[in-house]
């Protein structure tokens, strides 16, 4: 009986397909669109993408979102001899295009419209257009960037599979019938290169990224001590003073009673959230590091044998300091994670220390609002798309030093919500003049967080979407019918 309620449901409703050639969990503005789509336009949401990640816990619950997980092309062994390397290459694009072919037109039932994830543009871009024909659906992308310029990370700006690929992106992008971006300045982009017209939806922060009770950071806290245990080597400034699992205790914070407090002694919790791929230069964070230890060491005159243990029973006896302790914790997943796990191995440092860890969907958000400072390394490969994870971060009223490139002040406001850097050395000299006398004679920082959380809360996905997506999909939904 419930199966056919469920079924007269969708029946009643309209519909419309998320299509992501890549993890969902780590996708999240398909997430939100997702969501807004149930939520807001009243339609039956069938998402079809690879597994990997759970996406947040509201796309899992929702009754009127429904997820299609495809098999992932697996990784090619270093057995295989280099002469078939090339021809796996070609096999691969092939077989997902009959893949997505497979789901678009048999798996799921016929949407009213394909929202489709670029990049990557091949072949999703070409597999999606055929089943919008084959299924009389309206077909929109949501350019996010673009995948030749990605392609060319690797290749090289004159490759022929790059030309071939920017060929086959354009040609393939001007057949949607709408059209979504992330800047004005792809917006631009696209209307005076391309010819195509797209509508910009800036990312923006869901309900669930806010700031974060005292309460919940020391919950948090507890749930991800383990990992602060564990440093990269046999020690460092942190993994000293974690101990034991106390439930009234943590590196941050103490719980005495029914209260709890924030430690002044604390290190500075710094977030950086990365997928360790060639367009982030995660060594620029590390370098940063390295000349923020220095620096302070200089700045107070330590001698160079003035060694970790002396730090560690100075913190112990409750000490603070003019300049903290920093705790960087890099969330996120990617190919080049392993290589610099190695480089953080390597290095030496009296009052900096490194994490890396994955969170849920739901302890993600409660991160970024217990921290003091986000980090963004992203560059952009075509210099037109801004970092969602600068969008999350203001939404819990985290304020950040991104690294500048040409649109990036579209978000990042100087001064206002955060600072830009383009060398590690102007990151070191923002962290040592944010971070001195941490935590409470932090006027820089106080400002800057006041400024992220004026500009997490003005404006939310919801009404973003609203305004831009809603309309463009009901116009192309439309005109199916005319």
């Amino acid at each position: 009986m419930k199966s056919r309620q469920k079924e007269a449901k969708i029946g009643s409703r309209g519909r419309a397909a998320v299509v992501v050639l890549g993890d969902i969990g780590r996708s999240p503005r398909m997430q939100y669109h997702a969501l807004s789509l149930a939520r807001q336009a009243s339609l039956e949401v069938d998402i079809v993408a690879y597994g990997g990640s759970d996406p947040h816990s509201a796309v899992l619950e929702s009754q009127s979102i429904h997820i299609y997980k495809m098999t992932q092309w697996p990784t090619i062994p270093q057995s295989l001899p280099k002469i078939l390397r090339p021809l796996m290459l070609l096999f691969k694009p092939l077989i997902q295009f009959l893949m997505l072919l497979w789901f678009l037109c048999v798996k799921i039932p016929a949407p009213d419209v394909f929202i489709v994830q670029n990049p990557p543009s091949v072949p999703t871009l070409a597999a999606v257009k055929w089943a919008s024909w084959l299924r009389c659906s309206a077909f929109i992308v949501d350019w996010h960037n673009f995948g030749f310029t990605l392609l060319a990370l690797s290749l090289g700006r004159r490759s022929f599979f790059v030309a071939l690929y920017h060929w086959f992106e354009k040609h393939y992008g001007k057949m949607a019938n709408g059209s979504l971006c992330v800047t004005r300045a792809m917006q631009h982009e696209l209307a005076q290169n391309w010819g195509i017209k797209a509508a910009v939806l800036y990312d923006q922060p869901p309900e669930f990224f806010r700031p974060t009770s005292l309460e919940e950071k020391h919950k948090l806290f507890c749930r991800i001590h383990n990992h602060l245990s564990q440093p990269f080597g046999l020690r460092d400034c942190i993994s000293n003073e974690v101990g034991s699992c106390d439930p009234n205790e943590t590196l941050f914070s103490s719980q005495v009673g029914n209260g709890i407090f924030l430690k002044r002694n604390r290190p500075a919790l710094i977030v950086s959230s990365t997928s360790w791929s060639p367009d982030e230069d995660f060594g620029i964070l590390l370098e940063a590091a390295v000349m923020y230890d220095r620096r302070v060491a200089a700045l107070l005159n330590e001698k160079d044998s003035t060694g970790e243990e002396v730090l560690s029973n100075e913190v112990f006896d409750g000490n603070q300091f003019l300049y903290p302790r920093l705790l960087f914790i890099i969330t996120g997943k990617g190919p080049e994670k392993e290589k610099y796990e190695e480089k953080i191995r390597k290095l030496r440092l009296k009052r900096v220390a490194f994490r890396t860890m994955w969170l849920s969907a739901e302890d993600y958000p409660l991160l970024l609002g217990s921290a003091d400072l986000g980090v963004c390394l992203h560059t952009s490969s075509s210099g037109l798309d801004l970092p969602m994870k600068v969008v999350d971060m203001f939404g819990c009223g985290l304020p950040v030093c991104a690294v500048s490139y040409s649109c990036i002040e579209e978000l990042v406001k100087v001064e206002k919500n955060g600072l830009l850097f383009s060398s590690s050395s102007e990151l070191a000299d923002e962290l040592l003049m944010l971070f001195k006398g941490f935590p409470d004679e932090c006027n820089a920082l106080d400002s800057l967080r006041n400024g992220a959380l004026e500009m997490g809360s003005s404006t939310k996905w919801a009404t973003e979407w609203e305004e831009n997506a809603k309309p463009l999909i009901s116009e192309v939904i439309s005109g199916r019918f005319n």
